[in-house]
């Protein structure tokens, strides 16, 4: 027999490429099964032809570390054909180890698939050779080397299919799996080698016939397998890194989809559902109720005091007040019943009740609760709940008409004394839809021209001459006749339209006084009320010197009224708002003083001039009453800090007497003149009629 022998080197680097092949075959199985289906088929071919070369290189390298005292050689048709045989399994291997289970039948089929294929690789490796007379194998040895490559099989398929996820030590799981799976190779190629035997005399009919030789060709073939498994496993783990970061950047813009889907649908102060998400509750409640046979109640609730609260205290104590009101309806309520913040003060429950005495009970409780006095900032504030209750299908079957009708309910319970709930009755319905026609023409009044100033004289106490007007604002209705203030520039203010009607009430007054001062009355001031909403609006104070330069009104003429709660709300802001306004030369006056809670450190800073006593203290004013004190107070105030002090309301001679005697500057009222269109009271004006004639309506 030939003596063979090996070259230890090629020998060590046949066992690394099986170590680096096995890593690699159990990586990219955890790629195939991560990824979707199409990518998955193109690591599969990749990943299986990487793997079949990393094998068949062994292989072929244990055959090049084997020498014989005779010229070797390889048929080349043969070789390539091993090298297809070991692609073949090595896809076999990677796709069943990918499945998402791999049961023990499976797993025995495969094992002996793929045992049979590496088996046929090294046995057409050696056929190769084309040794003559043919190799003599000990039938045992080759059992052994088949088994070998069947066990090794199976445990590369088991172990790679238990580590396709990746997971917290699976790396370092990946690399022992991987030293046995090689071994396990290697001890297959070389118990095949062992079973070959070779007479003497022997010689190699591929090196006669010209086939491949391998001098040389060790060393390229070592880099080359090592390059091309290297590649595989290098992109195997820049994919696996992309697919993370594309895995954390979806996450991050799921959760910025789903914070962004919140922050629409939920009130940013309370958390609350909002009025668009609350559209989608209601109507799946009314679905629900209608399938099961229930009811819905719907309750709307404004609270009462909140807006004294806010301007008082401010903003931040009222958005403090609002979080433990809601707080409180979200405590008096079942986890599936909604509660949304659809306006400043105002919320809406969705509940699902089996009779209306429920929807009363859970009302009942909710008047009880925010009626409890709130801790803020060391102040006890106290608020009360005005409720409105509308039931599916007892008065209504759409969201929308449940909603206006909780809203009408709510309205009928301030109006009969607030702090308590009612039910909508059949009978507000006519009462809403006259509420919704005001605010309909509401919209078209200004474009209509259906607004007037009537104009209210004020005299120097106590009985004259005439020092200026107050223009007042009228709706001259095609309907309705004259509608007063009270019944719509609360409308006005809610929907915003106060601005532009404030706008037109500047001008109008501007261009009126410029009319009465271009006929004598060049020392007649105009005073001009000011909503809260038109005062803090960004337009108010360029809309104001407009009208001032379109009709050429010269300084102090024009004073602006604001209410001492508006001053006060936000003084800073007021502040710079009122400076800007003196340096226009407008006037300010403080009106309704004494009802608000003004801060004397404040006050002084306003760039006041006037301060109007408010007429529920002169209503009932008496020498020695209590309101008497009050007025007397306000009188020295505005005296110390030179104010010229204005009462309103004045209706009786003992009040003017009275007023005249405090100190009063100037007095306004029924008793020395009625508001009235201009050219009905251009004789006051003029000057042709005295104090207590009465002129207008």
């Amino acid at each position: 027999m030939l003596s063979g022998s090996y070259n230890t080197p090629l020998v060590l680097c046949s066992i690394l490429v099986a170590l680096l092949a096995s890593y690699t075959a159990l990586d990219l199985v955890g790629r195939i099964h991560s990824v979707g289906r199409i990518a998955a088929r193109w690591w599969l071919l990749g990943g299986g032809t990487a793997l079949g070369i990393g094998i068949w290189s062994m292989h072929f390298i244990g055959m090049i570390a084997f020498s014989l005292p005779i010229a070797l050689a390889y048929d080349l048709p043969l070789t390539l054909w091993s090298l297809l045989v070991a692609i073949g399994a090595s896809m076999l291997a990677l796709w069943l180890a990918s499945r998402d289970r791999l049961p023990w039948p499976h797993l025995l089929a495969g094992a002996l698939l793929m045992g049979a294929g590496i088996s046929v690789m090294h046995y057409t490796g050696m056929a190769s050779m084309r040794m003559q007379p043919g190799i003599d194998y000990t039938p045992r040895l080759v059992a052994a080397s088949v088994v070998i490559a069947v066990l090794a099989a199976g445990a590369a398929l088991w172990i790679a299919h238990r580590l396709r996820r990746h997971g917290k030590h699976v790396r370092l799981l990946r690399v022992g799996a991987a030293v046995l799976m090689a071994l396990a190779i290697v001890a297959m190629h070389y118990t095949g080698m062992a079973a070959a035997s070779f007479p003497l005399g022997t010689i190699c009919a591929a090196a006669a016939g010209g086939g491949l030789n391998t001098t040389g060709l060790s060393m390229p073939i070592v880099v080359a397998t090592l390059a091309v498994l290297s590649v595989a496993l290098v992109t195997s783990v820049l994919d696996l890194r992309l697919e993370i970061s594309t895995a954390r950047l979806s996450r991050s813009l799921a959760e910025a989809n789903e914070e962004l889907s919140h922050l629409v649908l939920h009130d940013n102060l309370t958390k609350l559902p909002n009025r668009l998400l609350l559209g989608d509750r209601l109507k799946q409640a009314v679905e629900h109720a209608e399938a099961g046979g229930n009811q819905v109640a719907v309750m709307f609730l404004d609270l009462d005091g909140f807006k004294g609260v806010n301007d008082s205290f401010g903003h931040q104590t009222g958005d403090q007040l609002l979080m433990q009101v809601a707080g409180r309806i979200r405590q008096a309520v079942r986890a599936q019943d909604t509660v949304a913040r659809v306006g400043g003060d105002e919320f809406v429950l969705v509940a699902s009740v089996k009779q209306p005495r429920d929807a009363a009970a859970l009302a009942d409780e909710l008047v009880r609760m925010i009626d409890e006095p709130v801790t803020i900032h060391g102040h006890d504030l106290l608020v009360t709940v005005s409720i409105g209750i509308a039931l599916y299908p007892d008065d209504a079957h759409t969201p929308e008409d449940l909603l206006k009708f909780a809203d009408t309910a709510m309205y009928r319970a301030k109006s009969l004394g607030r702090n308590q709930y009612c039910f909508f009755e059949t009978s507000m319905k006519t009462n809403s839809a006259s509420h919704l026609a005001l605010l309909q023409d509401l919209r078209l009044a200004l474009k209509r021209q259906e607004f007037e100033l009537h104009y209210q004289p004020k005299f120097r106490a106590p009985a004259g001459p005439l020092t200026g007007v107050e223009a007042l604002l009228r709706w001259r209705h095609p309907t309705r006749g004259l509608v007063m203030p009270d019944d719509f520039i609360p409308l006005a203010e809610r929907t915003g339209q106060i601005v532009a009607i404030g706008e037109w009430v500047v001008d109008e007054a501007c261009r009126q006084l410029a009319d009465w001062r271009a006929r004598g009355r060049t020392d007649l001031t105009m005073a001009v009320n000011i909503s809260p909403v038109q005062f803090s609006h960004a337009n108010f104070v360029p809309a104001v010197r407009g009208a001032m330069e379109r009709h050429r009104i010269g300084a102090d003429l024009l004073v602006l009224e604001i209410t001492e709660t508006t001053a006060m709300h936000d003084v800073e802001a007021s502040l710079v708002t009122l400076q800007r306004l003196r340096g226009l030369g407008v006037r300010i006056s403080i009106d309704d003083f004494g009802t608000g809670y003004s801060s004397l450190l404040y006050l002084k800073r306003l760039p006041a001039s006037e301060l109007k006593i408010d007429r529920g203290f002169i209503s009932d004013l008496k020498a020695g009453s209590e309101d008497a004190a009050i007025v007397s107070s306000i009188i020295a105030l505005g005296e110390t800090l030179n104010l010229n002090i204005v009462a309103e309301g004045v209706e009786t001679g003992d009040q003017q007497a009275l007023l005249t005697q405090l100190g009063c500057d100037s007095l306004q009222g029924y008793l020395l003149g009625r508001p009235a269109p201009a050219e009905d009271i251009e004789k006051i004006v003029i000057g042709e009629e005295t104090p207590g004639q009465k002129t207008g309506t």
